[in-house]
């Protein structure tokens, strides 16, 4: 062993020498790698891998082998070489040709950190775990040809690295992605690919969503009508849940067996990824209570639900046969999983059965609770000391808070920040789940060029921009957060295709944002770095999105609204957009954006982001028109809701209108029956008309108002109303199109105008509204 060790000594401080010197990785660095390191530098020359490559683990160490065996089935699948890595505890002399891994004991680099350099003789990763060299073969999977991830041999590859030297390790120690198959079944191969790719962007956990009210998915011995009753729906709502009354008529489900799981489970290990299981409780459980209805409060009976929402019926937190079963429950999940936590969800539990329920209010009163949300709190803080006396630890969605937390719980906060925030300063930890950043079930481009999602929108930048950390918190409290994680629900992803499609390339953002120092992360950067992380997802067959071309708008008018500035940008560096002003598609002959364009009139814009010469599906269609309200204040507030309050909605004067042919998102969104607007104009002003359009689509529940109503005001005080309000409907109007409304104004100089809109559905319990721009002359 002393051989060895001074051999290495001298090979690492060759290797390393200037280490000390090695620069934070910057957007101009030409280093493709996601997440980006946490410093580079750049060497000259390259190294060639050849069929006379060698692969060393020095010193021998087991796991380290089982890492380098894995690259070099990578490495032999595609290339044909036989490279089986060979093992050594002496070094006679630096080895020429070779790629090395060896363990160390380097505390700069923690437990997940590595080093890797690259030279034209050699290639060296080092780290002080086999996780760390893990870490290390992904960046260098990212430095060879796109062609490394092929599912087959390539032929005439040469498999070449530029030289480089990298000393890297993560922000955050919690660096996960959750995947949910209770809504919809995903087969026991996919869940291995899409550890796969979390695998390859260095993320080290899978939150494996088990169960729903849609369906349950674990194999649990002990009940067997879990997964004989409660894994199988009749069939699946059609749009939309909450507006939708159509049904497929085809059954649905599946579950995994023990024994799959104990093989993904070995799988996700062999890749440094955890998996934490999460079995949903009280709530979404009625795909359990199908097969053991007395668990409930009613007694059933139950069917597996067929749409998507919240339901009232959950477990009954007054009887003991509960916890009887979810103890047992647990206990066979735990024998599958050896992650420290187990997820128990504890979110969306409605309290009205325990609120009618005679056991459940003879538990409150038996421990002194007053209220149904203390109940809650007796139900999880009664699940954890179970989890705890097994030795593991509890994590739930931050409704876990109320009523007061369980003493060793870790909350996943995904309802924005606050449940974060409040946990961390009760010194428990925290993993940011926000649904405003985080949730990948949201759209992530136009949504009429988009398949079905739940709603929202969250494009790859803004994903890219969330920070884990709140600046509200102490430097003791940040130290709870353990980091973050994305969300895959699927209530309308029914393939895992669609699964790959919303996951990435959000999921890519994310991975940085949990790698990466926050001080180091580049959105440019990361955007020039993106290609190369696509090519070789879609050389493996994944369905990624290219939504993240979609173009920006940055505007502006000057304060008489006589003209609007606009400049056009996309999420993607340096991409060429082309734009037309006559209402004709953009092409590769159209001329470029290269500054502000500036618009007097109404005018169609129609702009397109262009690659290797051809468009790519995403492009924005609007029509511009300066205007006296355009970019001035406007308020929205809901009617119907006595605790609604006002809220800004300055997409209804940004100077741009919606067509019946341009994405969604343009337009502004209306919820509920009655919404009132009203518009500051910041002076009285001699003005001539107004003008407004609906969208509705009668096949995507959006419907048309049943009235709408103007006034007008010059002190916010007394408002009068315009004497008549048109539309453009016909007398055969069938419900889908583009309703223009128009009316004219008096003599009356007018600072303030509100609209007053309903609408009714006899169908919808909320309707919706799609409004847009609210032009004034």
């Amino acid at each position: 062993m002393m051989l060895y060790t001074k051999k290495l000594f001298i090979l690492l401080a060759i290797i390393f020498i200037s280490g000390a010197s090695l620069s934070s990785y910057a957007k101009s660095d030409p280093v493709k790698i996601i997440p980006a390191p946490l410093s580079v530098k750049s060497l000259k020359g390259e190294f060639i891998i050849t069929a006379k490559t060698k692969v060393l683990v020095v010193p021998s160490n087991p796991e380290a082998l089982a890492v380098a065996t894995l690259f070099t089935d990578r490495l032999d699948s595609v290339s044909g070489y036989v490279t089986k890595p060979h093992t050594s505890d002496a070094l006679k002399k630096t080895p020429q040709n070779a790629i090395l891994f060896s363990i160390i004991n380097d505390v700069a680099l923690g437990d997940e950190g590595y080093r890797l350099t690259v030279e034209k003789e050699n290639v060296l990763i080092s780290a002080n775990t086999a996780k760390g060299l893990f870490y290390g073969v992904q960046s260098m999977l990212q430095l060879l040809p796109p062609q490394i991830m092929s599912p087959s041999k390539v032929e005439g590859a040469s498999w070449k690295m530029e030289g480089i030297k990298v000393m890297d390790k993560p922000r955050f120690g919690y660096r996960g992605m959750h995947l949910d198959v209770g809504r919809h079944f995903m087969p026991a191969e996919f869940i291995k690919k899409y550890i796969d790719i979390l695998a390859m962007f260095k993320m080290n956990t899978f939150h494996w969503h088990l169960t729903e009210d849609q369906g349950w998915r674990i194999e649990i011995k002990q009940y067997p009508k879990l997964t004989s009753m409660g894994s199988m729906r009749s069939e699946t709502v059609v749009g939309h849940a909450g507006n939708s009354n159509k049904y497929d008529g085809i059954p649905h489900g599946g579950f995994y067996t023990q024994e799959q799981v104990k093989d993904i489970v070995a799988y996700a290990t062999q890749r440094f990824i955890t998996i934490i299981p999460e079995i949903e409780m009280p709530g979404h459980s009625v795909a359990a209570l199908t097969g053991y209805p007395q668990l409930s409060c009613t007694g059933g009976p139950f069917k597996v639900a067929t749409t998507f929402g919240v339901f009232d019926d959950i477990f009954c937190a007054g009887n003991d046969s509960t916890f009887i079963f979810l103890q047992n429950v647990l206990d066979e999940v735990m024998s599958l999983f050896p992650s420290k936590y187990i997820h128990i969800g504890g979110d969306e539990a409605p309290k009205a059965r325990w609120h009618n329920c005679p056991k459940c209010q003879a538990r409150m009163k038996s421990e002194g609770l007053k209220d149904e949300h203390e109940l809650q709190s007796y139900f999880i803080k009664r699940i954890e000391k179970y989890v705890v006396s097994k030795g593991r630890r509890i994590i739930g969605w931050d409704e876990i808070l109320e009523g007061g937390l369980a003493p060793e719980a870790t909350v996943m906060s995904w309802r924005g920040m606050d449940g974060g925030i409040a946990a961390a300063r009760e010194h428990h930890d925290v993993i940011m789940s926000s649904n405003s950043h985080l949730y990948f079930d949201h759209y992530q481009a136009d949504p009429t060029t988009e398949p079905l999602a739940i709603g929202g929108y969250l494009p790859l930048k803004r994903v890219y921009s969330f920070e884990p950390v709140p600046d509200q918190l102490k430097t003791e409290e940040a130290k709870h957060i353990l980091g973050a994680q994305g969300q895959i629900w699927t209530e309308y992803m029914k393939t895992p295709e669609y699964v790959e499609y919303m996951l990435l390339p959000r999921m890519l953002a994310l991975s940085e944002v949990l790698w990466t120092p926050r001080d180091q992360r580049d959105y440019e950067s990361f955007t020039s770095r993106l290609d190369n992380s696509l090519k070789r997802l879609g050389i493996m067959g994944v369905n990624y999105s290219q939504g993240s071309f979609r173009i920006e708008i940055d505007a502006k008018a000057n304060k008489d609204g006589e003209k609007i500035l606009v400049n056009l940008t996309s999420e993607r560096q340096n991409m060429l957009i082309r734009y037309t002003l006559d209402g004709n598609l953009a092409t590769a002959g159209s001329p470029v954006i290269d500054g502000p364009i500036t618009f007097h009139k109404k005018t169609h814009l129609i702009a397109g982001v262009f690659t290797e010469g051809q468009l790519k599906d995403v492009m924005i269609n609007r029509i511009v028109e300066p205007h006296k309200a355009a970019y001035t204040d406007v308020l929205v507030l809901r009617k119907d809701r006595l605790e609604a309050k006002p809220f800004s909605l300055p997409g209804l004067v940004d100077g741009f209108s919606g067509t019946a042919d341009s994405d969604q998102l343009v337009w502004n969104s209306l919820q509920g029956r009655e919404n009132e607007i009203t518009i500051d104009l910041k002076k009285p002003q001699q003005l001539k008309d107004i003008e407004f359009n609906f969208l509705t689509d009668k096949t995507k529940d959006l419907v048309n108002p049943s009235a709408v109503d103007i006034k007008v005001s010059e002190d916010n005080i007394t408002y009068i109303p315009l004497s008549e309000v048109k539309n453009n409907l016909s007398s055969d109007y069938m419900g889908t199109g583009l309703i223009k409304y128009t009316a004219n104004f008096s003599s009356t100089k007018v600072k303030y105008i509100r609209l007053n809109i309903k609408a009714e559905s006899a169908t919808m319990r909320d309707p919706k509204l799609l409004m847009d721009e609210i032009i004034v002359r």
